[in-house]
């Protein structure tokens, strides 16, 4: 029975992604910052644990009592929205923490056991706009181009020793709560000179024409692990694939 080890699964992308590796037959570890009762089913093959990705020690420990992990998927990270400009560093960091370094260190975490093995796939989720950034979310964008980067340089590095790394790039989808892991509301990032532009974009947030179902990117994310080819990217849902074939 192969084991997956999944971050961010308190809800959306990563929540769906554990109930489809289960429903695969796969041992799935199932992490959150704050787990709670009531996410997933009840089964032997599923174990939810404490996961904070911007914490060493809280990854170490959860490695540990995982075992050994077939795929890792580094799916947690938060958003944020708004004009650059009336983005506090402070916010900015916050958000390269969680979606870059979280990651990094994730991957750092699990490359010696499969290493050692000389098997295993780890999968980083990014989003879309590294496929066509869009405007008024610069930082979040930054923070996954470098997801992007990371991903391709270290495919070449570990594909030596037999581990797969593959990048899922989801679309839109309005039913996952982005940006919600913030502390700072929107308005508050939108200043007075950005308004009319604002309006529009945030218009079309709310009518988009094409979205991304939570289900298409578990489903991705569950072709791209079990994927032996040298395939790297995996667009995910309809607005995603679209953005990839234009690009």
């Amino acid at each position: 029975m192969k084991t997956v080890l999944i971050t961010g699964c308190s809800s959306g992308y990563g929540l769906e992604t554990a109930r489809h590796f289960h429903a695969q037959g796969w041992r799935v570890i199932a992490t959150m910052r704050n787990p709670r009762d009531g996410l997933l089913p009840v089964s032997e093959r599923i174990r939810l644990l404490q996961l904070d990705v911007t914490s060493e020690p809280s990854i170490a420990a959860a490695i540990e009592v995982a075992g050994p992990i077939d795929v890792l998927v580094n799916n947690a990270g938060i958003g944020v929205v708004g004009a650059f400009e009336a983005t506090p560093m402070s916010h900015i960091r916050k958000v390269f923490e969680a979606n870059t370094f979280g990651v990094m260190a994730m991957v750092q975490a699990v490359i010696p056991q499969m290493r050692a093995r000389r098997a295993g796939t780890v999968v980083n989720v990014t989003s879309s706009v590294t496929l066509a950034p869009m405007p008024l979310a610069a930082a979040y964008t930054a923070s996954k181009q470098a997801i992007e980067g990371f991903t391709g340089s270290l495919a070449h590095e570990l594909d030596v020793f037999g581990i797969r790394v593959k990048l899922v790039e989801p679309g839109y989808a309005p039913t996952t709560r982005f940006a919600a892991n913030t502390d700072i509301p929107v308005a508050d990032l939108i200043p007075e000179p950005y308004a009319d532009f604002a309006g529009p974009i945030f218009a079309e947030f709310a009518r988009p024409a094409q979205t991304t179902r939570e289900n298409d990117v578990a489903e991705t994310i569950w072709l791209a692990a079990n994927d032996t080819s040298s395939r790297l990217r995996y667009p995910a849902g309809p607005d995603a694939v679209a953005l990839a074939r234009a690009g």
